[in-house]
């Protein structure tokens, strides 16, 4: 027998998670330059000043191990929210968090419910540890909450529902959350993943599912400041849940998970509103202008609630986002969550909309006369 084929099957049957391709690979493969990336939701602003003065500062000291109890931040994030520092866990971004979810509630047979589609990453977690992923479909590409509280079993143990839901940006609404919380039994944990929840923060039917903290101890929120804030290449994110949950995921958490320039940036991000507001204005206006010029190339897309657009352009969308990458402009095709005739395009500074758009059209013309 093999080394590889000691490996268990549920391991060796994942297929990975294929991120957004990076820029300067794009540029190798397709021999273009000044590309743009618009495929993984990233904020086009950039980081705060702020955030890039102190990490900055802390650059001589990286010989140095971080702080492994990230004091300061979660002091920081203590005080914006109105929670305290133990009720709060840090992680290599949300995502980390979410591993040490599975990892620490999960037992290999165990069952797990999220929507479908919905972050990928939900289901590669739970199968990785030999749990049973229960995707429930969406209806009209938002979380069907009823029928994912009647999807629970006794051998359930999470429900993962990200709100908004990546890759098709809506939210679901106030009293179907407060109805699927009584729902959903005291001994299931419950995920609200609010990795974008800047951007829809500000809208009428987003609800803030810290709210609901108090009293429910079977809930967990995570956040990032891979998004609105602009700090996708540090990774740093957090959970926040009652002291028990987060007692029980700190056993399962690495030391120093989060390095010492993901701390200082973070930490200085949450003090400027002013570059946060920026980036949500920057997003509105560029969603209000991508979806008019969608409308006038015939082609529909999903409301969105975050910082990007779903997309139908009624061909196969990995095609067509091959022919945009051929333009440089690199925006994500969704196959991988089922929708093949889906391109998924983040909003991005107004020239690089003015472009995606431009080169969207030029592709589709050029793939239909192909036909």
């Amino acid at each position: 027998m093999s080394l590889i084929s000691r490996v268990p099957d549920y391991i060796s049957e994942l297929i990975p998670y294929p991120p957004g391709k990076p820029i300067q690979e794009v540029e190798r493969e397709y021999g273009v330059s000044n590309s743009i990336k618009l495929a993984s939701n990233e904020c086009p602003l950039g980081p705060s000043p702020r955030a890039v003065e102190a990490i900055n500062k802390v650059k001589s000291q990286l010989h140095i191990y971080p702080d492994g109890s990230g004091f300061y931040l979660k002091r920081k994030l203590s005080e914006k929210l109105d929670i305290h520092p133990e009720n709060i866990i840090l992680g290599n971004g949300s995502n980390e968090i979410l591993e040490l979810i599975a990892r620490a509630f999960i037992n290999k047979n165990d069952e797990a419910v999220m929507g479908d589609p919905a972050f990928i990453a939900y289901q590669l977690i739970v199968k990785s540890l030999g749990g049973k992923a229960v995707p429930v479909p969406l209806i009209d590409y938002t979380h069907d909450l009823k029928s994912m509280a009647e999807a629970v079993t006794a051998k359930t143990r999470v429900v993962f529902v990200a709100n908004p839901n990546n890759p098709t940006g809506t939210v679901v609404k106030k009293e179907e959350m407060a109805a699927f919380f009584k729902a959903v039994p005291d001994d299931v944990l419950i995920v609200m993943d609010e990795a974008y929840y800047e951007y829809a923060s500000t809208m009428e039917d987003f609800e803030d599912s810290i709210s609901y903290l108090k009293a429910l101890k079977n809930l967990i929120v995570l956040r990032t400041f891979s998004k609105a804030y602009g700090l996708a290449g540090l990774r740093a994110g957090y959970g926040i849940a009652s002291k028990d949950i987060i007692s029980t995921l700190e056993r399962v958490r690495q030391p120093f998970n989060v390095n010492s320039l993901a701390l200082a940036g973070a930490e200085a991000a949450l003090d400027d509103n002013e570059h946060i507001a920026r980036g949500l204005q920057v997003n509105s206006d560029g969603m209000l202008y991508l979806t008019s010029e969608l409308k006038q190339l015939g082609l529909s897309y999903v409301e969105s609630f975050a910082n990007f657009l779903l997309i139908d352009v009624e061909m196969d969308g990995k095609m067509l986002s091959e022919a945009l990458m051929q333009e440089g402009v690199i925006v994500r095709p969704m196959s991988g969550y089922g929708l093949t005739n889906h391109i998924r395009v983040t909003i991005g500074l107004s020239e690089e909309n003015e472009r995606c758009i431009k080169a969207l059209g030029a592709c589709i013309k050029q793939i239909e006369g192909q036909r």
